[in-house]
């Protein structure tokens, strides 16, 4: 028993009537896990209390829908209303006067035409009876403003080109578009693969002939193709309407439009559908980052002076693509933009969209010969963030219009964030492009293969946020476009067009084609989690790509695909081609392939060997031009691996030196790693499978 009676103890002091309320802790995000970036916390806080302003402002109440706002396509241009009239509306901000002119009215101003300003906005109306104007009909706004006038292609969702002009580019009229039959959807019930092995391609030149390919011939003649090699996603190019074809469609004019270069509106939609039920999905290429100068049929100086969609000065122009730059600042480019993507989604069914030119969008200097080298880069005062709360906002309407939509960002900065969830502390993107790994490829291809830095293509190929999603790939269009190489052609160089038959005996031939394998697989296991390849460039498509222009005599022959090249038997592309299936092939066969990270097993510069596993499958990689090794040692983590594919096999065009079919046991379980010994051949890639 204590000797302190308990009388003589201390009590404890009686709490205040007064409440104390708990300091709030405010959980990191997720972004936060890398701690290099807790210098920048305030910042970062700062411009997502700017983000979410913003969207209450533009919402007008936090608990809005942002689908509800993206109704530009709903409200603007020309509309059948449900009484058999048309209603036109067009925002004009600052003008005095506006007409239509068309086919319905001998293209001569009339009173039923005129428009007339609608109270408390600055939107132009008029109600037209339905009796005046047919669907079809090709018309244009006729616009006057203080000091000017002129003619505009209002907004529309059909156009149609009516003159090309000496320099190429192409003069459009506006089409009073109401079919009485609408598209019949047949595969509604479509449900995407979570894989991204993506086809990026441009439909205009898909096809052999010498011209613009269509829709319709896409759909029917190239689909087919990117399904059977086993492809999930199909990237498209140039679907807005643009004026020049040999901008690639970066230069678009009509954001609600699809490029009359290429067919009708239900000509595309038969694409997208016709896709879906070959199991792909569709992604369209979305130019958000800037748009077309041009007056008469794009939005610049639409309502007599620039500032309307763009900003004033230098920063409205792009210094770089003679383009204008979105102010991103302003609530009526912001529903203008975000209301083309609802309209892509709803109105043609896309799965989701490539964002182009994220770099540009981000920082006030568009990243122009900006190294981005620290992490200040990404949270000093070069970054807008204006174009930071549209990008986020595009985001949050897109994936919630379909939970299985898709956004992609082309971004060379690496923004910290970009590819993560808003609620994680990103900007929402789904992936983004890892376009460091197709520069390492093409800058080894400047040295011999004996020099090659093999630990730093491993590096690059692994080099991510872990916490974001990368699409990698060995090239693109970028690599395709004239003034450069594929990576083939720089592998071959004259060799592509004498010794591509498969009588022929060509060392360098044997080195491109090897190449051309390994670099494909290594990148597409070990980088990021997903891959990209451009049109033909799975069977190393030869020579460059060039649109008919001035400087080439208007010529199409590098603006199409020479299928027959790799359809021929005599000739060795048909290799190349089915190594690409096959590994397609491979990297479905394990669904959750690419929720795996690559693991390290073994990089050693002397010997260029490259050894990594991912989701059950060991990888190894000899790049080696001369050195084959009989019983190399590959660390590993099974028991028994079986041989599942062989870059250099008889089918791929190879030497067939290892044999197919064979299973190999792990030497001793002493150390870390289990090893295995194989025989791997110079320039050899060899995928053996975990044996339960």
């Amino acid at each position: 028993m204590s000797a302190v009676s308990a009388s003589s103890k201390r009590l404890p002091k009686k709490s205040s009537s007064r409440k104390r309320t708990p300091k709030k802790v405010v959980a990191l995000p997720k972004l936060f896990r890398d701690t290099w970036l807790m210098p920048f916390l305030d910042v970062y806080r700062k411009r997502q209390e700017f983000v979410a302003r913003r969207r209450r402002e533009f919402l007008g109440s936090p608990a809005g829908r942002l689908a509800e706002k993206a109704d530009w396509h709903l409200r603007y241009g020309l509309q059948r209303q449900e009484d058999g009239n048309w209603l036109f509306r067009e925002w004009l901000p600052g003008v005095t006067a506006a007409c239509l002119l068309g086919e319905f009215n001998r293209w001569e101003a009339s009173p039923w035409f005129e428009l007339h300003p609608v109270e408390g906005t600055e939107d132009w109306e008029a109600v037209i009876p339905g009796t005046l104007i047919s669907h079809g009909q090709a018309f244009q706004l006729y616009v006057e403003w203080p000091g000017g006038s002129g003619w505009r292609l209002p907004t529309a969702t059909r156009c149609i080109r009516r003159e090309t002009q000496a320099d190429g580019h192409v003069l459009f009229n506006a089409v009073a578009w109401a079919p009485e039959t609408e598209y019949v959807w047949k595969h509604d019930d479509f449900r995407p693969s979570r894989q991204a092995l993506i086809y990026e391609a441009h439909v205009g030149i898909a096809q052999s002939e010498p011209r613009v390919g269509t829709w319709r011939e896409f759909a029917d003649n190239v689909l087919p193709r990117i399904a059977k090699d086993g492809y999930t996603c199909v990237q498209l190019m140039a679907v807005a309407e643009h004026p020049y074809y040999a901008s690639f469609g970066y230069h678009v004019s009509n954001y609600y439009t699809p490029a009359d270069n290429f067919g009708s509106p239900d000509d595309l939609k038969y694409l997208v559908d016709t896709a879906h039920g070959l199991g792909l999905r569709v992604i369209m290429d979305l130019v958000h980052s800037h748009s077309v100068k041009n007056e008469l049929e794009g939005l610049g100086n639409f309502a007599g002076h620039r500032e309307q969609f763009f900003h004033a000065g230098e920063k409205g122009e792009h210094p770089a693509w003679n383009s204008y730059c979105f102010d991103y600042s302003k609530p009526q480019v912001l529903r203008f933009l975000l209301s083309n993507c609802r309209f892509w989604l709803e109105e043609y069914h896309f799965d989701g969209f490539r964002f182009d030119g994220v770099t540009s969008m981000l920082y006030f200097d568009h990243g122009l010969d900006h190294a981005f080298t620290s992490y200040d880069d990404y949270f000093g005062p070069n970054v807008d963030w204006d174009s930071v709360a549209y990008l986020t906002l595009a985001n949050e309407l897109c994936h919630s219009l379909g939970k299985e939509v898709w956004t992609i960002a082309e971004d060379v900065s690496g923004m910290p964030g970009l590819g993560m969830a808003v609620g994680d502390g990103g900007m929402g993107f789904d992936f983004r492009l890892a376009m460091g790994v197709t520069d390492f490829w093409f800058k080894l291809l400047d040295r011999l293969d004996e020099f090659w830095d093999i630990g730093g293509l491993w590096y690059e190929l692994t080099n991510r946020r872990q916490d974001e999603k990368t699409i990698s790939y060995v090239e693109c269009h970028d690599q395709a476009l004239v003034g450069g190489q594929t990576f083939l052609f720089r592998c071959l160089g004259s060799a592509m067009y004498d010794s591509m038959d498969v009588n022929s005996r060509s060392l360098l031939v044997d080195r491109g084609i090897a190449l051309h394998k390994m670099a494909r697989l290594a990148t597409a296991a070990s980088a990021g989690q997903g891959y990209l390849n451009f049109i033909g460039n799975e069977f190393g498509h030869p020579e460059w790509l060039d649109f008919p222009r001035i400087g080439n005599g208007w010529s199409y022959d590098h603006a199409r695909r020479r299928w027959d090249l790799c359809d021929a038997p005599q000739l060795r592309y048909q290799y190349l081609n089915a190594f690409d299936q096959a590994m397609m092939a491979l990297l479905k066969s394990v669904p959750d392939f690419y929720e795996h990270p690559a693991e390290y097993r073994l990089v050693d510069n002397d010997r260029h060997l490259i050894v990594f596993e991912r989701a059950g499958l060991l990888f190894a990689c000899n790049f080696h031009p001369t050195e084959c090794y009989v019983a190399c040692e590959l660390p590993c983590e099974g028991h028994e691996y079986a041989l599942v594919l062989d870059s250099d096999a008889d089918e791929f065009n190879g030497f067939g030196r290892v044999e197919p079919g064979q299973h190999f046991f792990n030497l001793s379980n002493e150390g870390e790693y289990r090893r295995i010994s194989v025989y791997l051949p110079n320039r050899t890639a060899l995928v053996l499978k975990k044996v339960n």
